[in-house]
């Protein structure tokens, strides 16, 4: 059995809204191999650094786990910076012959900066403060840019919404929607 014959895990939507001084990140909760649903209720979306930085991730689940671990490590080692810590963990990325084959992005983000870090060793501030990730994260992206303007929804009313307009087109998106704010 090669790699091709291997269905692709599919599944994931990430969404991070920073609005008004409040960030929301929210998570789909689908994991699909292929054309079948696998779970329904995965939790992609997760604190850390003791409770100060949320995070999501798109990709391989184990190559996500293996992500988190590390991003925790250079943030024991730049407390309280998160963007020194993310560049950091994208070199390492980038040029570790072990992590250059893992598949998976993160979007990341504090109570000053949102970031999103890629195997590329890409760290990426966006310029309206929403990043987007996964299989419907263009889907997710376009629904938070199109209700970020409006006065009568803070951050994770965006985040809650724009996921549930995703979860109506994409079909690697399900609407079991988790939220951490900051």
């Amino acid at each position: 059995m090669t790699d091709r014959d291997v269905p692709a895990w599919h599944g994931t939507t990430i969404l991070c809204v920073r609005k008004d001084g409040r960030v929301a990140m929210a998570g789909d909760g689908q994991v699909s191999m292929g054309q079948t649903v696998m779970k329904s209720n995965a939790r992609k979306v997760r604190r850390i650094g003791g409770g100060d930085i949320v995070a999501g991730f798109a990709g391989a689940t184990a190559d996500a786990f293996t992500l988190f671990e590390r991003l925790e490590a250079k943030l024991e080692s730049h407390p309280s910076q998160l963007a020194r810590a993310c560049v950091e963990l994208a070199k390492d990325w980038r040029t570790d012959r072990y992590l250059r084959r893992l598949e998976a992005m993160m979007a990341v983000a504090d109570r000053n900066v949102s970031l999103l870090l890629s195997g590329n060793g890409d760290v990426l501030e966006p310029e309206d403060g929403i990043i987007a990730i996964g299989s419907g994260g263009s889907f997710a992206l376009a629904a938070a840019r199109a209700l970020a303007d409006r006065a009568d929804m803070d951050a994770e009313a965006i985040a809650r919404r724009s996921l549930a307009i995703a979860a109506e087109i994409c079909v690697y998106t399900n609407d079991k929607i988790i939220v951490e704010t900051l």
